[in-house]
């Protein structure tokens, strides 16, 4: 099966970019074959900075996306989206990458779901 999540939202200050991760890392372990690709755009960009630093006992979102990426999973960021809030693809996580809107075209033709948080 081929997953396709969308986050919009950024790291922190909501929930929904760490329901999303959860449902995504829930979704690999249930089903080892999946393919799951998550497609950060507008704030949820800042979901890859690297380095995060949370207070113990609170999640991290840096971590979950490492999480995802271990266990084959994709992680793009929208470019322009990048573009427009300063981020720069040498300060987001290793296996992160910059990405366009017709890569995440392809990836929605290719899912068999898409999730947009």
């Amino acid at each position: 099966m081929n997953i396709l999540m969308i986050i919009n939202d950024p790291p922190y200050g909501t929930e929904k970019a760490y329901n999303a991760l959860r449902l995504a890392m829930a979704l690999q372990k249930e089903q080892a074959d999946a393919e799951v690709r998550v497609f950060l755009m507008a704030d949820a960009v800042t979901c890859a900075v690297s380095d995060q630093n949370t207070p113990n006992g609170y999640y991290n979102i840096g971590r979950m996306l490492r999480l995802i990426l271990s266990k084959r999973g994709e992680v793009g960021l929208c470019g322009s989206c990048m573009d427009a809030r300063g981020v720069q693809e040498a300060s987001c996580l290793q296996g992160t990458r910059r990405s366009t809107m017709n890569e995440l075209a392809q990836w929605t033709i290719k899912a068999d779901k898409v999730l947009v948080f």
